[in-house]
């Protein structure tokens, strides 16, 4: 066999034996590695790496398609590589006095490429979304690394370090911060990644990927202390903004206990960007999630959100049961029931939804 053969068996073994992480944190959490053992980007997201695609060829998948060719590892050549999300969504929305709707949507079509203009350490990375509506890009920047891998640098357009990188941007914990995979922003980063340890530091515009109009940028700041079993974390960010200070903060972990893997974030917000003024806003998330069989995740999700603390009888939960079934390779499944429990005058913030959504990767 090839060279690049042999690679790509190396790394589908060694992801059979230690797992590795798609965009969905639990899977980090469930075999205690971090989200740059499957991602180009460093603290999540968007393409993966080879070691990412054999894991979802061999590890993730139900069962494996086997095909004449070579198995995919994403590589044009030694120095190129591609990848993509797709997701199509048919959902049912059922609101309180308003009747109930259905409708098939394509939530998102994004593309990915990464050249390595020097292997291991420069990269070249653009992350762009075509559908739905015109392309947008979402990250495109260049990712200089140390000759030993510990340090790195980035510059350009980006996601913000902050949290825990769930894929769902309806999320609370991803709404409240508004930091999330609809809003990267241009600036640098500057990360460390040890056996254990994970560290980020960025600043930027602050204008969420907008135009930037005034001088006062945007600070994130966050670290990660990683083991087999459990992660501790924290995150704190400030903008300085013209209509408005804002500044946030954020504790997150995940736990393993056999078949269960567990996450948990809680985000304090003092914003007062608010033509109303000064308001504080929390946000909170608890999830589990059971691998119940091979190519199966059963998710369950408690949120919380409180949009004013000095507002009495304002807060809003929502609820998530959904299966995540992956039957072959760069293939998934999803289906769910979401419930929203808000106060009675909004309907909107009393809905049903449930969704089946295709998900094709690769």
């Amino acid at each position: 066999m090839s060279r690049r053969t042999w690679l790509w068996w190396l790394a589908a073994f060694a992801g059979a034996w230690s797992g590795a992480a798609q965009a969905e944190p639990y899977l980090a959490a469930r075999e205690g590695l971090k989200c740059m053992q499957c991602h180009v980007n460093p603290s999540g997201g968007g393409m993966r790496t080879a070691f990412g695609s054999a894991y979802a060829q061999t590890v993730l998948a139900a069962e494996r398609i086997e095909t004449p060719a070579k198995p995919w590892n994403d590589a044009l050549d030694m120095l190129v590589n591609i990848g993509g999300d797709l997701r199509v969504n048919a959902r049912y929305t059922d609101v309180p006095d308003q009747g109930a709707d259905s409708a098939f949507e394509t939530e998102e079509l994004r593309v990915y490429l990464a050249a390595n203009v020097i292997p291991q350490r420069l990269t070249i990375y653009a992350d762009q979304q075509l559908a739905p509506g015109g392309s947008v890009n979402r990250e495109a920047y260049a990712l200089l690394r140390s000759a030993d891998q510990r340090y790195y640098a980035k510059a350009g357009r980006m996601y913000l370090p902050y949290g825990l990188r769930l894929e769902d941007d309806e999320a609370f914990v991803r709404l409240a911060p508004g930091l999330n995979m609809t809003t990267p922003d241009n600036g640098v980063e500057l990360g460390y990644e040890s056996a254990a340890w994970s560290l980020q530091a960025a600043a930027s515009n602050g204008a969420g990927g907008g135009t930037e109009n005034n001088e006062g940028k945007q600070l994130s700041l966050s670290a990660a202390y990683v083991q087999p079993c459990w992660r501790l974390g924290a995150s704190a960010n400030y903008n300085d903004a013209d209509p408005g200070d804002r500044a946030m903060g954020a504790l997150f972990a995940t736990l393993r206990t056999g078949a269960l893997t567990w996450l948990a974030e809680a985000d304090y917000i003092d914003d007062d960007s608010f033509a109303s003024g000064r308001r504080t806003l929390i946000a909170g998330l608890l999830e589990t999630n059971w691998a119940w069989r091979k190519g199966h995740n059963l998710k369950l999700t408690g949120e919380y959100f409180d949009p004013d603390t000095d507002v009495d009888e304002d807060q809003q939960a929502r609820y998530s049961l959904v299966w995540e079934y992956t039957p072959i390779q760069f293939l998934q499944i999803r289906s769910g029931l979401r419930v929203y429990d808000g106060i009675p005058q909004n309907d909107l913030q009393n809905r049903r939804v449930g969704f089946v959504q295709l998900h094709g990767f690769f």
